[in-house]
C-alpha cells in the first residue's frame, strides 16, 4: 500500500509533536517535510527519527548548524519556503501549525501543493482566510480546521442545516485563573500564566487561554469558516475541557462533542488515522474522566476583560489583523517580563480605542503584502503605546 505523504509546518511545537506521535504509530503515513525555527535538539531528533525528505528551518543560525550536522545525509535542508520548487506531486496532508501571523505565508504556499490542509493556526485564518479559501478552491485543496472547537463545530454541522440552528457555544476552560481572587491579578507571575490546567500548549497560546484572547480569535475564526453571524456565537466556561462545542437547535435539542483535552484526537480524526485503533489511543480512552462530571459557567467580564472587545471589532475589514498583531506584541512583552499580565487587556483596549486603529482597520487587505503591512504598522503602534505608558 502506498504511504500518504504528510508535511508538518511547525513540527517542534505542541501540535507538530502530537501529529508526529500519530504518524509514528500509523505506518500509512510518511513524513515528507517538516519545518521549524529554533529548537535545534528537537529538529535533529525529528530528522533522525522520521527521516523527512525536506526540512525548512527559518532561523538562519539554526539552519547552518543543522545543515552542517546532516551534511552527509540525503535530506534536503532549506532556510526558506521559496527554495522548495521541485515538488512534482501533491502532498496528501499538510498540517499548518506555525503560531502567529508568520504561519500565513507558508500556509498559502502549501495550499497550492497539498490535497488537504489541516489548519491549526488560528491567526492565519483570522488574518488571511479569504486568501486561503480562494487558493484552496483554485488548487482543489480541502481545508480542515483542527482547533478542537472548530473541528467539533465542523463535525456537528454535518448533520444539521443553518436553518435548524439557534446558537453555537464555544467552550473555554477558563485557564489557570478561573478561581483566582480578582485582587490578586496584579501579582500574576509568568510561570503561573503559562501553566494551563488542562492542555499542554506553547507559551503564547497558554497566555491567550489565560486572558481569553484565544476565544476572541476563535469566534473570529468561526465567523470566517462557518456561515453564521456573530449573534449565533457565545463563549461559555467549561473547566473540565471535555466538551469543545455545543450546538443548540431550534427544535429544543442541544448536541455536543466530547473528547479528552488531547490534540491527537482531532488531528487523528482529520487524518482518518489508524492511530485511533492503536493500543496507545485505547489507553488514553480508558483513562477518560467520567462524563457526568461536567460544569458550565457564564464568562465573568471583569475576570476576562478582553471578551468585552468582541463586539468592538469590525469583522468585515482589517481590524482583526490589528487586534491579532497587538495581542502578539503584548503577549510577547509579558513573556519577556516587560509588562504585567493585566496590562495585556488594558493595552488591547487602548489599541481598540485609538484613532490609528480606525485608520489601520480601513486599509485594504486583499493580498499578503497588504496584510503584512497592516500587521507591521499595528505592531509598531502597539510598541508605541507601551512606551508612552512607561514614560
Amino acid at each position: 500500500m502506498k504511504r500518504k505523504l504528510i508535511a508538518i509546518l511547525g513540527s517542534t511545537g505542541s501540535i507538530g509533536r502530537s501529529a508526529l506521535k500519530i504518524v509514528e504509530r500509523d505506518k500509512n503515513f510518511k513524513v515528507y517535510l517538516i519545518s521549524a525555527n529554533l529548537n535545534f535538539n528537537e529538529i535533529c531528533n525529528q530528522i533522525k527519527h522520521f527521516n523527512p525528505e525536506k526540512i525548512v528551518i527559518k532561523n538562519y543560525d539554526i539552519f547552518v548548524r543543522v545543515k552542517k550536522k546532516f551534511k552527509k545525509y540525503s535530506n534536503k535542508i532549506y532556510n526558506n519556503y521559496d527554495s522548495i520548487t521541485n515538488i512534482k506531486k501533491k502532498i496528501d496532508y499538510t498540517i499548518s501549525a506555525i503560531p502567529g501571523i508568520s504561519g500565513l505565508e507558508p500556509t498559502l504556499n502549501f495550499v497550492k501543493i497539498s490535497k488537504n490542509v489541516l489548519l491549526a493556526n488560528k491567526e492565519s485564518i483570522v488574518c488571511g482566510w479569504s486568501l486561503i479559501n480562494n487558493l484552496s478552491k483554485k488548487f482543489k485543496c480541502n481545508l480542515i480546521p483542527i482547533d478542537s472547537e472548530h473541528f467539533s463545530i465542523n463535525q456537528l454541522l454535518k448533520k444539521y442545516s443553518i436553518n435548524e440552528i439557534e446558537k453555537i457555544y464555544i467552550t473555554a476552560s477558563g485557564g489557570p485563573f478561573l478561581k483566582l481572587p480578582l485582587n490578586q491579578f496584579k501579582k500574576i507571575k509568568l510561570k503561573q500564566a503559562i501553566r494551563h490546567p488542562k492542555w499542554n500548549m506553547g507559551k503564547k497560546i497558554s497566555i491567550d487561554s489565560a486572558t481569553l484572547a484565544n476565544k476572541v480569535l476563535e469566534i473570529s475564526e468561526a465567523l470566517k469558516i462557518f456561515p453564521f453571524k456573530i449573534n449565533f456565537y457565545k463563549i461559555i466556561i467549561h473547566p473540565e475541557a471535555l466538551i469543545h462545542a455545543v450546538i443548540k437547535l431550534k427544535n429544543g435539542f442541544s448536541i455536543l462533542l466530547y473528547h479528552l483535552p488531547d490534540m491527537k484526537i482531532p488531528i487523528a480524526n482529520a487524518l482518518q488515522s489508524k492511530y485511533l485503533f492503536s493500543s496507545s489511543y485505547k489507553i488514553l480512552q480508558k483513562n477518560s474522566p467520567d462524563i457526568q462530571n461536567l460544569s458550565f459557567y457564564e464568562v465573568e467580564n471583569n475576570r476576562y476583560p478582553i471578551v468585552n472587545l468582541i463586539h468592538r471589532i469590525n469583522y468585515s475589514n482589517s481590524s482583526l489583523i490589528v487586534f491579532n498583531a497587538a495581542n502578539e506584541i503584548f503577549v510577547d512583552q509579558f513573556l519577556k517580563k516587560n509588562i504585567d499580565f493585566i496590562d495585556i487587556s488594558r493595552y488591547l483596549k487602548l489599541v481598540i480605542n485609538s484613532k490609528k486603529y480606525i485608520k489601520l482597520s480601513n486599509m485594504k487587505c486583499d493580498n499578503l503584502e497588504q496584510i503584512l503591512k497592516i500587521d507591521h504598522l499595528a505592531r509598531n503602534m502597539s510598541i508605541e503605546i507601551i512606551k508612552k505608558k512607561n514614560d
